[in-house]
């Protein structure tokens, strides 16, 4: 069996539910022609049909055992919100990365991300057991590494010219982790800023 198996997450704020094809329409609606594109790994979503590609390539990463993938729902609105995932699954090692996160701009400057890391930490620290979670971003992406390290997570370093993005730009990516020792404060700082 799988260290890591399709899961619903549920909070006061969003459902996090296993990413589908049923999502397309609404991450399209949110996600298509959006500038955040520019820091990630896919190239720009002009499309539905570019989500559609997406959406199927993230797809195959959880067929592969590679990444857990969700869509985020807002529960007050029943809208789709964006999409998370967990990646770089290493059960041997019981870690994990949480990433590939975006939303609409509807959702940005919400509870809707501080509640999604805190379902994602919380099964990652507390069901799965894992003794690491890793979390990056690109260099240029400030407001991205701000939020990281507002819930306690460690900056460990920049990995330089990590990754040629489909524009050609050469992507510094900047690593965080959060430990199991260090899981405790971490959960009490996001619970403060999810007001309890």
């Amino acid at each position: 069996m799988p260290w890591i198996t399709p899961v619903t997450l549920q909070g006061k704020h969003v459902r996090l539910e296993p990413l589908s094809e049923a999502h397309i329409k609404g991450l399209a609606e949110i996600g298509v022609g959006q500038d955040f594109w520019d820091y990630m790994l896919y190239g720009r979503m002009e499309t539905e049909e570019d989500m559609r590609n997406w959406v199927l390539d993230i797809m195959g990463r959880g067929e592969k055992g590679t990444d857990l993938p969700f869509t985020v729902i807002h529960l007050g609105s029943g809208r789709v919100a964006g999409a998370t995932r967990y990646l770089n699954i290493m059960p041997k090692d019981r870690g994990l990365e949480v990433g590939g996160t975006w939303y609409g701009l509807d959702f940005q400057r919400t509870p809707v991300n501080t509640e999604c890391k805190y379902l994602l930490l919380t099964h990652a620290f507390e069901t799965l057991k894992c003794i690491r979670v890793q979390i990056k971003t690109d260099s240029r992406n400030v407001r991205s590494q701000k939020a990281i390290e507002r819930i306690g997570a460690v900056k460990e370093g920049v990995l330089r010219n990590h990754m040629i993005l489909p524009s050609g730009h050469y992507r510094h990516s900047v690593f965080y982790s959060i430990i199991d020792s260090e899981w405790e404060q971490v959960k009490k700082n996001l619970e403060a800023m999810l007001g309890g």
